[in-house]
């Protein structure tokens, strides 16, 4: 009995050892499985990160892009209220001339008007006048165009 239950434990241990290198195997292939997974997840994953960067310098290039064409755009609003500015300046200069001179001719057609009483009657407006500055209708000079520049102007 004692040689029949040494062979079956000898069995039993090739069995064992047969068993754990089965086991063994089958650990090490888990293992290499895994070890795949993981360089292919890795894989990935700096291919989602180089597709990410990717993206981020293509936005950055878009932005410049646009960027650069509101500050020419900026630039020239600029130039044009800059220009509408010089005009506006010479606009006011020549209402503020034209108002003097309306001042003025009315301060003559006044003063005709009231020097009318002193010479009895209107003799000065239907005969010609030997001197034309007393003489309204040929006061040529007050048709003058009226002309101002930018250059008269300080900013």
């Amino acid at each position: 009995m004692a040689s029949s239950s040494g062979t079956s434990s000898g069995s039993s241990l090739i069995q064992n050892s047969g068993s754990e290198e089965n086991l063994q195997a089958l650990m090490d292939q888990r293992k290499r499985k895994r070890m795949i997974s993981n360089r292919e997840s890795a894989r990935r994953s700096r291919m989602r990160k180089q597709k990410h960067l990717d993206d981020l310098v293509a936005q950055v290039a878009q932005l410049k892009k646009e960027n650069h064409q509101i500050i020419t755009s900026i630039n020239i609003t600029t130039q044009h209220y800059l220009n509408v500015e010089a005009d506006n300046s010479i606009l006011r200069a020549q209402v503020s001339e034209l108002s003097h001179r309306l001042e003025f001719l009315n301060g003559i057609i006044s003063l005709l008007n009231s020097s009318n009483g002193l010479f009895g009657d209107s003799s000065i407006f239907n005969e010609p006048a030997a001197d034309s500055f007393l003489n309204p209708l040929n006061m040529s000079y007050l048709n003058q165009p009226i002309c101002a520049s930018a250059d008269m102007f300080q900013y």
